[in-house]
């Protein structure tokens, strides 16, 4: 049995990726706790690039300086839900027992930057107890406030960019 003294993570992720791994993720030359920690993080990558698209394409708006959705966002998040639940299954497959999905809420840069941190958390709360009321577990999400911290696009000048930087995101952390 060949084994090899020291595996760079790329290496691992490589073989996750090209499905080298054997069955429960391991390599006969790689050292089990490498496969695992790269195995993982593969699984994190690609759940949150899923994550990334998903809350993208299924964003609900809020009313003007409130945390009061919009209408008509009931389809936009039971659709969010539902890759929420999917990425839950992926995560017990993969073997991966701690993890939290993270709503994290932001603003555009209009207004003050403390009110604005605290608008973006009470929205990011609202959008996990929506999570929540369609399926996923109370216990493994959580909001988080980031204001104007994380602008997509700088500076926000016009209403059109500023609608781009007033948004969520959602991420599982391992």
């Amino acid at each position: 049995e060949m084994r090899i003294e020291f595996v760079g993570p790329e290496i691992v992720v490589a073989l996750v990726q090209h499905r080298q791994l054997l069955a429960g993720g391991t390599h006969p030359a790689i050292p089990a706790e490498l496969c695992e920690s790269a195995g993982k993080g593969a699984v994190e990558k690609r759940i949150n690039t899923k994550l990334t698209d998903e809350a993208r394409k299924n964003q609900c708006g809020f009313k003007s300086g409130t945390d009061t959705l919009e209408p008509g966002c009931d389809k936009k998040l039971k659709n969010l839900a539902t890759v929420l639940i999917d990425a839950k299954k992926q995560l017990d497959q993969a073997g991966v027992k701690s993890y939290k999905f993270e709503v994290s809420g932001h603003t555009d840069s209009t207004g003050d930057a403390a009110k604005n941190k605290a608008l973006s958390e009470k929205r990011a709360e609202v959008i996990v107890k929506e999570l929540v009321a369609r399926g996923v577990p109370r216990s493994e999400i959580l909001a988080v406030g980031r204001g104007s911290e994380q602008r997509l696009v700088k500076p926000d000048d016009t209403e059109a960019k500023k609608a781009k930087n007033r948004r969520y995101e959602i991420q599982v952390r391992l």
